[in-house]
Formats: C-alpha cells, structure tokens, sequence
C-alpha cells in the first residue's frame, strides 16, 4: 500500500543570496495510513514551517509533498484551496472556531461547505460528537465551552469530511493537563475507531508519547526518528525526554 503522505528531499529558504535562512533542508519521511505520529524540535528548528508546507499553507523552495497520490506541489492557487477544504482536516493551538456558531454548528459547517446533503448533516456531526464526548456540548456557543471542550469541537470539524491526513499544530499547547489528558484521548480513539491519519506538531513530551512514531528536527534537518513499537506510554515518553535533551528542547509535563 502507497504512504498516505510522502515528503521528498523537502526545502524550504527564506531570504536572498546575501542571506538565506534554510527553515527545512532536505526533509524525506512518510507516513502509512492510520498511523499517528509526531514532529519534535527545539524552538526554531523548523517543525511548524514543515507542518505549513504540508499543509499547502506554505510554498516548499524544492521537494515534493504526494497525498493521497496528488503531488501537492505541482497544483495551483485555486486547485491548492479545494485540495485543502476536501483532503485535510486541521487542529490549531487557537481551536479557530466562529463565536457566532454553537458547537454543531461549527462541526456542520465543513460539511456544509463540502455541499453534503442535509439529510445527513445531524448524523453525522451527533456521531462524531459521540466519539470524541461532546455530545452535551452541541447546543452551547464557543464561549460557553473549556478549552478542552473547544479543541474536541476542532478536532470533530476537522474529522468529520473523512480527510486523507489530520494536522494538528501544538494543540494542547493552550490546554491544561487534564484537557490535555482528555483531548489525547479522543484523539487515541480517533486514530483507533476511524482509522484517521494525524501527523502532529508539539514541543511536548508528553503529548508526543500519545503517537506510534516521532521525528525529530534539528536545525531544519531531520536529525533521528523513534519508534513507540510495544513500549508502554510511560516507556516512550522516558525515550522521547532522552532525544528532546539531545536536542537541547523543553518538557513541561511528566507523566
């Protein structure tokens, strides 16, 4: 089976000759479907910029990106915005949901957008709110809803329109340890019960020890990658906290 994501000798440079800052420097990795891995560095090392290309909100300098066999590189404005809006579900730090719509709303809207008939708009969005447990949130506004709260509204958006790949950028960085705790949860369970593909960007520790497989970035360079395997979560966050010291990075949760 073809990787969902392939990412192929990945640049990206800011700058002009005099003075080139090389953000990612020839990044190669790939991701299987249904697996849940995360991207780990030191501040500035690169990783939100590799999420940013990933993601089509970003141009790479070289490289490919394929996902889901269309090589993103190779497609236009307008070909990139429908791409985005039918093959990628997002979850940022900042949730980035509409105060002026409730929780249902929010989720229906991708929908919505996607022009999914109205029959099945309800079902779909209750049985999503069911797996990630808001489903006595659905009827309350953004700001009636914890932080918690509001990032399992996100990740149901960003779920519900079956996306080829979930990227979620440093989303429990606004979170505290229990919503944390309850967000990477569901996430487990998205990964388990919808077979959803996540690639994920955090400077945690612990919240990196919720996937299969981290990589590491280093100076815009992929510089290791581990392997959760059979390790127990307790076991990969000790081996995650070795290679983040290495890297001379932070942790801020123990479990």
């Amino acid at each position: 089976m073809e990787p969902i994501l392939t990412v192929s000798n990945l640049q990206k440079y800011y700058g002009s000759k005099g003075s080139v800052t090389r953000a990612i420097d020839d990044v190669s990795f790939s991701v299987r479907q249904g697996e849940f891995v995360g991207i780990m560095g030191a501040s500035g090392s690169g990783k939100t910029t590799l999420l940013n290309c990933i993601s089509t909100i970003d141009r790479p300098t070289a490289g490919h990106i394929v996902i889901g066999g269309q090589d993103t590189t190779r497609l236009k404005s307008k070909e990139l915005s429908k791409f985005r809006r039918e093959r990628l579900g997002f979850v940022f730090q900042d949730c980035n949901l509409l105060d002026t719509l409730t929780a249902f709303e929010n989720i229906a809207l991708a929908l919505t957008i996607l022009k999914t008939p109205v029959n099945k708009i309800d079902g779909m969005v209750r049985q999503t709110a069911d797996l990630l447990d808001i489903a006595d949130c659905l009827k309350k506004y953004p700001y009636q809803l914890s932080g918690g709260q509001k990032q399992r509204v996100a990740a149901a958006r960003a779920i519900i329109t079956g996306p080829d790949l979930v990227l979620a950028d440093e989303p429990t960085g606004a979170l505290d340890s229990k919503s944390a705790r309850l967000l990477l949860d569901r996430f487990e369970v998205l990964n388990s019960e919808r077979d959803a593909t996540i690639l994920m960007v955090t400077h945690d520790a612990f919240t990196a020890s919720y996937c299969h497989r981290i990589l590491f970035i280093k100076d815009g360079r992929s510089f290791t990658e581990l392997i959760r395997g059979r390790d127990s979560r307790k076991d990969f966050f000790a081996k995650i906290i070795e290679v983040v010291t290495l890297l001379g990075g932070d942790d801020r949760d123990v479990l």
